[in-house]
């Protein structure tokens, strides 16, 4: 595989998993609105969505955050080859 092949194969690799994230983030608003519809349906009583709302939007942020700064996640070529060498 050459240069122009791995630097296409990352950049359909990155923009998969941010279509995954937009979409993911579509999902959260969607069903986040629905779940307030409920809530208010009821009678307004206790905001029980907020725990949905906050646990699924702690993990967006994390993974917004991987996709926004992924140079913490990928690894040198000395790292690379070092690893090959060991196994």
């Amino acid at each position: 595989m050459n240069h122009n092949d791995e630097a296409r194969r990352l950049a359909v690799s990155r923009l998969s998993r941010k279509r995954a994230y937009r979409h993911q983030v579509t999902n959260y608003c969607g069903v986040n609105a629905i779940l307030i519809g409920v809530w208010a349906l009821t009678g307004f009583g206790f905001f029980w969505p907020i725990y949905p709302i906050f646990g699924w939007g702690i993990a967006l942020v994390i993974q917004g955050w991987k996709l926004t700064h992924p140079h913490r996640h990928s690894f040198t070529e000395e790292e690379i080859n070092k690893e090959m060498e060991n196994h």
